[in-house]
C-alpha cells in the first residue's frame, strides 16, 4: 500500500522559484505547505543517474534526509526516437553553453538546433517521433519513497514556433494537435503535458478515495 502524504510541510526539491510556484499551485488544494530546498539552504545534489527515475529520487531523498521532512522532486526531459532516446536525462545539458559558445548558461535555441542537426544528419526520411517524460518522486526521511511517471508523445518540427513555452516547447507538437507546446496557452498545455500526467497519477494515488 502506498504511503500517503499528510498535511503540513512538504519540501519541493528545487532552487527554481518558478518550479516551486507551479508545483505549489498544483498541490494547494490538498493542505500541503510547500517550501523549496533553496529556501531551506539545502545543497543541490549531483544528478548522477542515468534515468529520470534515478535523478528524481536522488533529489527527493537528499532533500528529505537533509530537512527531516517529506520531499517531492521532479525530473523531466525530451527523448527522440531516432536518436536512441537522446537527449533524455541530458536534456538540460544540451542547452548548456560550452566555453566557446558564449557566456555561461543555458541556450535553448542552441539545444533545439543540436537536436535538429542530429536529425538532419540522419537524412530527410529520419523519423521525427519524440516524447516528453516527467517523473515525480516523493521521499520520506526514513528512506521510503514512491514515484509517478508521466509522458506525452508527439513529433518534432523545424523551425521553432511560438513564444509561450520554454525549453524545447517551440519544436514539439503533441499528438492530436497542429500547434507546438509554445503555441498552446499555458492553461491548455497543463491539461495535456507530461507533468500534468504525472501529477494526475500522484493526486489519484495520494489523495484519492
Amino acid at each position: 500500500m502506498t504511503r500517503k502524504l499528510g498535511g503540513g510541510k512538504l519540501v519541493i526539491a528545487t532552487h527554481n522559484a518558478g518550479k516551486l510556484k507551479e508545483i505549489s499551485a498544483l498541490l494547494a488544494p490538498y493542505g500541503l505547505d510547500c517550501i523549496s530546498a533553496g529556501a531551506l539552504g539545502l545543497p543541490e545534489p549531483a544528478e548522477t543517474g542515468t534515468t529520470f527515475v534515478e535523478n528524481a529520487l536522488i533529489k527527493a531523498e537528499a532533500a528529505a534526509k537533509a530537512s527531516g521532512l517529506p520531499a517531492l522532486a521532479d525530473d523531466s526531459g525530451l527523448s527522440v526516437a531516432a536518436l536512441d532516446g537522446k537527449p533524455g536525462v541530458y536534456t538540460a545539458d544540451w542547452a548548456q553553453r560550452q566555453w566557446f559558445e558564449g557566456e555561461p548558461g543555458r541556450d535553448w535555441y542552441m539545444a533545439m538546433g543540436k537536436v535538429e542537426g542530429c536529425l538532419q544528419a540522419l537524412g530527410p526520411d529520419a523519423a521525427r517521433d519524440a516524447w516528453f517524460s516527467c517523473v515525480l518522486a516523493i521521499a520520506w526521511p526514513d528512506g521510503e519513497n514512491t514515484v509517478y511517471e508521466g509522458r506525452v508523445d508527439g513529433t518534432l518540427t523545424w523551425p521553432p514556433r511560438g513564444e509561450m513555452g520554454f525549453g524545447y516547447d517551440p519544436v514539439f507538437v503533441p499528438t492530436g494537435s497542429e500547434l507546438t507546446f509554445a503555441e498552446i496557452a499555458p492553461g491548455e498545455k497543463h491539461k495535456v503535458s507530461h507533468r500534468a500526467d504525472a501529477f494526475a497519477k500522484l493526486v489519484a494515488d495520494q489523495f484519492g478515495s
